[in-house]
C-alpha cells in the first residue's frame, strides 16, 4: 500500500501490547511472554491517550477489565483458560448492551438508562474469554456517518485530529487504528462500520443481515431493517476469528438466521478463478479524484493476485437515496422515538430532529413503496452475482473531512446530499442485506486513508475473506500507524 501524500515515512508502530493483533496476543500467552493483566494495562494506557487526543471512549470499564484480567491470569497459570479469545481486549460500541453499564447511544434522553442484560454478541465474547475495556462513542441513535453526539461531543481521527473519524462506529474504528486493542464491535445501518474503518485505515466487516444477532439490541431500535453488527480490526484474521465467535442463532432477534457455526480460511492464496466486478462510481455517483486513483491501483493489485477483474455493477436506480433509502431509514429512525415528544427531543442535535421529522412525514404507503423498490435493488444484486463472484467499489467517495461536520455537500465539483450522498457505496448494501468489508487500499494527498469495499452474495463471507486475505498479503496495511500528535489547542477542541 503506497503513501499518496509523498511523505518519506509513517510514524513507528506503537510499542504497547494493545497494538498487537488478537492472534499475536494469543500466541504470546502460549509462549508465556506476558499475561492478560500486562495486555490490559497497556491497552488501557492506549485508550486513555486515544481518548485524550480523539475523544473515543464513552464509558470506561477499566477496573472491571483489570479484575477480569487478573482472574484470567490465574486461570492461565493453572492451565484452566480455554476460550478462543481468552485475555484479548475488546471494545463495544455504545449502541450495544453491556449489562450494568450505561448505554447512552449518543442521546441525552438515555442518560439514566442502564441495561440489565448483555447483548448476544457481548455474551458470546465473554464466553470466549474476551475482556471488555470500554464503551465507544457513537452519534445519536446511530443516525449519521460520524460519531459526534450531544453526549460525547466530537470524535476525531487519529491520522489527523482535525478530521472526523467517521461513524457511527467512530470511537470503535479510531481506537483500533490507534492501537487500543485489536477488536472493536460496531454496528452498521447505512455504513457505520465501513465508513469509519475506511476513514481510520482499518478492516471493518458488515456480515450478512441476520448472521450476527442484534438482540436485545438497543432500545428503542433504530435502522430496524438495516442494521448489522460486526467486527472492526487491524487484520483479516482477527475479523474472521471474531465473526466465528459472535455469529449465531438467537430467537430474541426475529431477523436472526439459523446458520450452523463456521470456520473461515484466511490463508493468503491465489485468486485464480475468482470473478470480480468493479465499479468506481456505480455509474452515477460523484467520487473524489484521490479515491478514484487509489481504487484503480487496488484493481491492479487484485489482478496481480490472479482475480479476473471486469468493469461491472448492479445497475441501481440513481434515485435510490431519495426514493428508497430515506423513506425506509428515516421512518425507522422516527419509529425508534415514536413515544418521544418535542420536549424530549429538545436536547438532541438539530440534524437528528430533522431526520426524525422527515421520518414522521412519510406515509405508510411511502414506506411500503420504498420496500418494493428495495426488492428491485436486491434483484439487481442477484443478477450481478450470476455474472461475478464479488463486487468491489470504493468504500466512501471521499476521505475524512473536517471534524464536527455532518458530511460534505460537493465532490469534485458536483453537489451531493451532505448527510448520505458522500457515502453512496455503503447503504445500498444494507438495503440488500449483503455482507461487505472495507480494507485499506491507499492514502490521499493529505495522508488520509482510503478504503476498498468488497461485497459478496448472501452468506458468502468466505469469498470476502479470501479476497481480503490476498490483498492484505500483497499490501500489508497493518504496518502503517497514525500519529495522534496534538497541539494543546487541539486537545481542548477534542474535549469540546
Amino acid at each position: 500500500m503506497t503513501d499518496g501524500s509523498g511523505r518519506a515515512a509513517f510514524p513507528p508502530a506503537p510499542t504497547g501490547l494493545g497494538a498487537l493483533s488478537a492472534t499475536e496476543i494469543m500466541a504470546g500467552y502460549r509462549r508465556k511472554a506476558f499475561t492478560p493483566r500486562d495486555v490490559v494495562d497497556d491497552t488501557i494506557a492506549a485508550l486513555q491517550a486515544s481518548n485524550e487526543a480523539c475523544n473515543t471512549v464513552v464509558t470506561p470499564m477499566y477496573e472491571q477489565a483489570r479484575a477480569e484480567a487478573d482472574r484470567l491470569t490465574r486461570e492461565m497459570r493453572a492451565g484452566e483458560a480455554k476460550g478462543r479469545l481468552t485475555g484479548v481486549p475488546v471494545t463495544i460500541k455504545d449502541l450495544v448492551f453491556v449489562a450494568g453499564v450505561p448505554a447512552y447511544a449518543g442521546s441525552p434522553m438515555n442518560k439514566a438508562f442502564v441495561p440489565d442484560v448483555d447483548a448476544a454478541v457481548v455474551s458470546a465474547l465473554k464466553a470466549s474469554g474476551a475482556i471488555i475495556t470500554c464503551k465507544t462513542t457513537t452519534c445519536e441513535s446511530g443516525y449519521k456517518l460520524t460519531a459526534d453526539s450531544p453526549v460525547t461531543g466530537t470524535t476525531r481521527n487519529p491520522w489527523n485530529p482535525d478530521r472526523t473519524s467517521g461513524g457511527s462506529s467512530g470511537g470503535a474504528a479510531a481506537g483500533v487504528a490507534a492501537g487500543c486493542g485489536p477488536i472493536a464491535i460496531g454496528t452498521d445501518g447505512v455504513g457505520s462500520i465501513r465508513v469509519p474503518s475506511s476513514f481510520c485505515g482499518v478492516f471493518g466487516l458488515k456480515p450478512t443481515f441476520g448472521l450476527v444477532p442484534r438482540s436485545p439490541g438497543f432500545s428503542p431500535p433504530s435502522w430496524a431493517s438495516l442494521a448489522h453488527t460486526g467486527p472492526i480490526t487491524r487484520t483479516v484474521a482477527d475479523a474472521a476469528l471474531t465473526l466465528e465467535i459472535i455469529a449465531g442463532y438467537d430467537l430474541r432477534d426475529p431477523a436472526s438466521l439459523p446458520v450452523a457455526p463456521r470456520r473461515f480460511d484466511v490463508n493468503a492464496a491465489s485468486l485464480n478463478g475468482i470473478r470480480i466486478g468493479a465499479s468506481v462510481d456505480l455509474g452515477y455517483t460523484a467520487v473524489s479524484p484521490d479515491v478514484r486513483a487509489a481504487f484503480n491501483k487496488a484493481l491492479a493489485i487484485l489482478d496481480s493476485c490472479g482475480a479476473q477483474v471486469t468493469v461491472d455493477g448492479p445497475g441501481l436506480d440513481p434515485g435510490i437515496l431519495e426514493h428508497t433509502l430515506k423513506p425506509i431509514a428515516f421512518t425507522e429512525q422516527a419509529a425508534a422515538v415514536a413515544s418521544k415528544t418535542t420536549a424530549d427531543l429538545a436536547s438532541s442535535e438539530a440534524d437528528y430532529r430533522d431526520v426524525v421529522s422527515a421520518g414522521r412525514h412519510y406515509s405508510g404507503t411511502d414506506y411500503v413503496e420504498a420496500g418494493y423498490r428495495r426488492g428491485q435493488a436486491r434483484n439487481a444484486f442477484l443478477k450481478l452475482f450470476e455474472r461475478v463472484d464479488a463486487l468491489v467499489t470504493p468504500t466512501v467517495a471521499v476521505t475524512a473531512f473536517e471534524a464536527g461536520q455532518i458530511g460534505v455537500g460537493k465532490i469534485d465539483g458536483r453537489e451531493v446530499d451532505p448527510h448520505l450522498g458522500w457515502s453512496p457505496f455503503t447503504w445500498p448494501i444494507n438495503l440488500a442485506g449483503l455482507p461487505a468489508a472495507t480494507l485499506p487500499c491507499g492514502f490521499d494527498r493529505d495522508g488520509m486513508p482510503i478504503g476498498l469495499q468488497i461485497v459478496a452474495p448472501w452468506l458468502d463471507e468466505p469469498t470476502i475473506f479470501r479476497i481480503a486475505a490476498a490483498f492484505e498479503a500483497a499490501q500489508p496495511w497493518a504496518k502503517f500507524w497514525p500519529s495522534m500528535a496534538l497541539s494543546e489547542q487541539g486537545r481542548v477542541q477534542a474535549k469540546a
